[in-house]
């Protein structure tokens, strides 16, 4: 779809932002503000000295009506780590090379982090055009074409300009409108993330918090939480390009009045986010790769230091299949940090020393722990999580926190909801992931097949001990087998419900037992069992057997509903039991209540028998007591 100007309209409204990148004094701010008419230089420092020092932040509005956020870094290599902090959610990458000196050093490390981050969209500015010849401006051209050869910005329209005379400009948005107009949207996966690059007091509002919205949206009144440190907070407000706004969809600049926290509580490099949506992690596994210019190669158990969004730590890297990188190569490594980062898998990262800026690439896992260096089965799996399939990551992710339900899986295997569900409904066909419950893929609790097969065999394994342990039982205690199994309590009664369906196991009451299983007495026991319970029926009402069976066996009995006990080495045999209960029950009903006195009088018995079975009979909910009487309930 084409605007009246002729320029591509992005229908959906998507959002994007654009991060300048280039070397010290290249004239990134003064084109942004030629581009948008907001100086970007926002601090008093970088004002009177002609210097950007931190972030700075714009907003254009292209020909088409769309607006997109501009983040201008600083160009200074004392600088590198405020760029960093603000690099990592832009869309399209506007390079600035002055005319007048051409490729300078930080022009090299910008282009080479853009290209670690997989930025693979962006126009490069040669700026100051107006201070060269034509001969020199083309060959500052053809020298930007040189250093943008291998990196992901190849190819990439390079336009020369001027923020004095405005020559290029016009080329200059609408090249950028028409790669946008190309652009994927960001994502939403509903897991807003918000990683803060700026936190501030504003009169009248209290604490904000500036950064590029990820992976959701935030809404106003939305409950939030800072990570690291778990702090709650509640979205006051929501402002995005200077307007008020009830919510804020992902992709965009975005900046947060957060209520009940101060700022000395927030720092650069937390994130907001849903409670509960991002767990802070100390260790990663990542896909590495070294940059090309630097001269030396990553060793192994490097101290380094570790960025990803708009955070700094302090780490050390672990090469898992190689000693050292050399420039230009991959690996795959373990990275470990001094503080926890709230980072998710997929996201990019950078690796620098106290020079230089070493290599980067993308976060493969989290959480994880140490690993075999050189261990082929480790870098396979790793592999499968950064390349593999949407099913192949859905499994590994589904096995790492199985029982688990949709949402949490599609989280930790980074996928959009709809493309997700599709590929957990293929594998729900193909056997190779099991609902517990058969409920719809939304509500469903899910193992893998591999994971339900385990806890398969750990039951039968549990069971079958219990048995050879209480042979005369009908089964091993629902909680008890739940608390060996260590599963919840929903998450097990689901799986005993799908065992007993497949003919794993069996129900016994409050017992689950294997199907074959039938509690036999031999010669010695059944011999004992009779005469424990002619023993009972004697003395009906004032049983006093000379001896008195194993619990196992008095468990059987019981089963068997032979005997009821009642008490603590009472029992009664139970036929006699069902007549004490009706007999007790009938006087209630004519009489209204009894007494203690009068059940040991009806049965002709002690009172440490007729008080055995009234608290038995209050236990099973027949009778309550009521001061000195029972009455039914």
């Amino acid at each position: 779809m084409l605007s009246e100007r002729g320029m591509p309209v992005l229908e959906s409204n998507p959002m994007y932002v654009i991060g300048t990148a280039g070397h010290v004094d290249h004239g990134k701010s003064t084109l942004v503000q030629a581009l948008t008419g907001i100086d970007p230089d926002r601090l008093r420092e970088e004002k009177e000295r002609g210097l950007t020092i931190d972030l700075g932040f714009a907003w254009l509005t292209l020909p088409g009506g769309e607006e997109v956020s501009i983040v201008d870094v600083p160009g200074h290599e004392r600088f590198i780590k405020n760029m960093l902090a603000g690099v990592g959610g832009i869309d399209l990458a506007l390079l600035v090379i002055a005319a007048d000196e051409g490729v300078m050093p930080q022009t090299r490390e910008h282009l080479a982090i853009i290209d670690l981050l997989g930025i693979t969209r962006g126009v490069v500015a040669v700026t100051k055009a107006d201070l060269v010849e034509p001969d020199f401006l083309e060959l500052a051209t053809m020298d930007a074409e040189d250093v943008l050869e291998g990196t992901g910005l190849e190819g990439s329209p390079i336009i020369g300009c001027s923020a004095v005379t405005r020559q290029g400009l016009d080329e200059l948005v609408t090249t950028i409108e028409t790669m946008l107009a190309e652009t994927p949207e960001k994502r939403d996966i509903g897991r807003p993330r918000l990683p803060i690059d700026r936190a501030f007091t504003m009169s009248g509002f209290g604490t904000v918090v500036t950064g590029t919205l990820l992976d959701g949206s935030l809404e106003v009144g939305q409950e939030v939480e800072i990570a690291p440190g778990g702090l709650r907070s509640r979205v006051r407000g929501l402002q995005t390009h200077g307007r008020k706004v009830e919510k804020a969809p992902p992709g965009r600049r975005t900046a947060v009045n957060l209520g009940g926290l101060s700022v000395d509580q927030l720092r650069r490099g937390m994130l907001v986010t849903a409670p509960g949506a991002m767990k802070p992690s100390k260790a990663f596994d990542v896909r590495l790769r070294a940059v090309r210019y630097v001269g030396r190669p990553i060793r192994h158990n490097l101290t380094l230091t570790f960025h990803t969004g708009s955070t700094e730590v302090e780490g050390r890297i672990l090469l898992l299949d190689t000693d050292e990188v050399k420039p230009g190569e991959e690996a795959w490594a373990q990275i470990r940090l001094k503080e926890p980062v709230a980072a998710a898998k997929g996201d990019h990262f950078i690796i620098r020393d106290t020079n230089d800026t070493l290599g980067g690439g993308r976060i493969v896992d989290m959480n994880v722990r140490r690993h075999r260096r050189f261990h082929a089965d480790t870098t396979e799996a790793l592999g499968a999580l950064a390349e593999g399939t949407p099913e192949e990551r859905l499994l590994i992710a589904a096995a790492r926190i199985e029982p688990a339900a949709l949402r949490d899986i599609l989280r930790s295997g980074e996928l959009e909801p709809d493309s997700g569900r599709e590929a957990i409904e293929r594998l729900l066909e193909d056997g190779s992931l099991i609902s517990l419950d058969g409920s719809t893929v939304d509500a469903a609790t899910l193992y893998t097949a591999t994971g339900f097969a385990s806890l398969t065999a750990r039951l039968r394994d549990t069971v079958i001990a219990y048995h050879k342990e209480s042979p005369l039982r009908p089964g091993m205690p629902r909680e008890e087998l739940r608390s060996r199994l260590g599963i919840e309590a929903k998450v097990f009664d689901k799986a005993v419900a799908l065992w007993v369906e497949l003919g794993e196991a069996a129900e016994a009451g409050s017992a689950v037992a294997l199907p074959d299983h039938e509690p036999t007495l031999d010669e010695a026991q059944a011999a004992e069992s009779k005469a424990y319970v002619e023993a009972l029926s004697r003395e009906r009402f004032s049983p006093a057997p000379e001896s008195t069976p194993s619990d196992d066996l008095l468990a059987y009995l019981e089963n068997k509903d032979e005997i009821v006990r009642v008490g603590e080495g009472i029992a009664f045999a139970a036929d006699a039991y069902r007549e004490m209960v009706d007999r007790v029950s009938a006087e209630i009903r004519e009489n209204g209540s009894i007494t203690l006195a009068q059940v040991r009088d009806l049965f002709g018995t002690s009172r440490k028998y007729a008080q055995a079975l009234l608290e038995q009979m209050d236990d099973k909910r027949i009778t309550r007591r009521v001061g000195d009487e029972r009455v039914l309930r």
